[in-house]
């Protein structure tokens, strides 16, 4: 049978955080039919959960930092990185392109640009990425993921549109679970995490913090920590030290479970956290990076924040006296910790992906007529451009 479809290409960093949007738009498209295709930096290419449908092509992408000197070879690699992508452009003829944000997205969105592509991008963080702020103006849409977003030029607004961050499928449907139950005398699930890696200072402060709750309230604690690995066996005898049992590892494979279970987050304030975090509702204390970009941890932790569902603690203010005397606030009664929780649902975005999903159809000439073979899920092949590298990450 033959049905009408359309062609995008993604382009996005090569980190979760720009990666995990990306990939959930991805499933969305190709459920409503569509052939997508994604540009990344070799990290991009190779990171786990990347649909198997997805063809990732390499393309160099310059970063520019502080020493200028560097500067002419980052824009010679995003110029090879812009021609690679017009040779893609002109092999699959999408209909659109989408940015999420990252070094690797910016020649792709050059490309677009000179080739009259319709453009979309999407912002993660309460404050418009460089790549973002620099193609803004060039693009015909915004997609944001926060009601309010800095650096984002008040002249842009008539081409805003809140979407949301898309979330995995697998956190997604958590949301309609309930809050797990906390009742006076029973365990309070706590869960710390501190991105892909771990974050050392809450290897250093979530114990001794968690050490100085009434002992009451301590004999109650059951812990899931990821640590650096450096940092793990230093951590586990804290805990031991303070008689807390804690569950550490330096990845957890079952990390929505996790997740499910816990009554109280203590973490970072990346994008990602945030719309798992609001799309499930769970009650967080945030620690936002010190040394984010533009700070942008800190912007995204103000609409949670604001509506009760966590509250954000600036590292320098991050001790163990005032973690504990905010878990102590938190928990000292359970109808407090469930209000959190509901508060930080109803900040959760759950149709983000269909919302991103409608935007970009409404870009791009009429659908292109492709025989698909539904009942093997098998598409036309499609060429890969002159130069580029086009990956297909296997099966996990």
């Amino acid at each position: 049978m033959t049905r009408a479809t359309k062609h995008y290409v993604l382009a996005a960093g090569g980190t979760g955080g720009h990666l995990t949007p990306a990939f959930a738009l991805a499933y969305e498209l190709d459920r409503r039919g569509h052939h997508v295709e994604l540009i990344t930096d070799r990290r991009g290419a190779e990171i786990p959960g990347k649909p198997d449908f997805l063809t990732a092509h390499i393309l160099p992408a310059g970063r520019f930092g502080k020493n200028p000197l560097k500067w002419p070879q980052g824009i010679s690699a995003v110029m090879e990185g812009r021609r690679m992508a017009l040779r893609l452009f002109d092999s699959f003829q999408p209909s659109a392109l989408v940015g999420f944000g990252g070094y690797p997205a910016l020649p792709a969105l050059l490309a677009a640009s000179s080739a009259g592509l319709p453009s979309v991008i999407h912002e993660q963080n309460a404050v418009l990425g460089r790549v973002n702020r620099l193609l803004a103006g060039k693009v015909n849409a915004i997609a944001t993921s926060y009601p309010e977003v800095d650096r984002l030029k008040p002249q842009y607004a008539g081409k805003v549109e809140l979407v949301g961050n898309p979330v995995r499928p697998a956190v997604l449907a958590l949301r309609e679970e309930p809050f797990p139950p906390f009742i006076d005398g029973g365990l309070l699930r706590v869960l710390v995490t501190g991105g892909s890696q771990g974050a050392r200072v809450l290897s250093e402060v979530v114990p001794d913090g968690l050490a100085m709750l009434p002992p009451a309230l301590r004999a109650r604690l059951q812990i899931t920590q990821q640590c650096r690995p450096e940092d793990l066996e230093a951590v586990r005898k804290r805990y031991a030290s303070h008689e807390i049992p804690a569950e550490l590892a330096t990845y957890f494979e079952d990390m929505e479970a996790r997740l499910a279970d816990a009554h109280l987050f203590i973490g970072r304030a990346g994008a990602s956290t945030i719309s798992e975090l609001t799309a499930v509702g769970r009650p967080a204390i945030l620690i936002p990076l010190p040394i984010a970009t533009d700070d942008h941890q800190a912007a995204n932790t103000r609409e949670i924040v604001k509506a009760g569902g966590a509250r954000a603690i600036r590292q320098p203010n991050f001790t163990a006296k005032e973690l504990a005397k905010q878990i102590q606030a938190l928990a000292q009664h359970p109808e407090t910790l469930a209000n959190a929780a509901h508060a930080a649902w109803n900040c959760g975005r759950p149709d983000a992906a269909e919302k991103l999903a409608d935007l970009v159809e409404s870009f791009g000439g009429a659908p292109i007529q492709d025989v698909i073979r539904v009942n093997t899920g098998k598409t036309a092949t499609q060429g890969s451009p002159s130069g580029a590298v086009a990956t297909q990450e296997m099966s996990e």
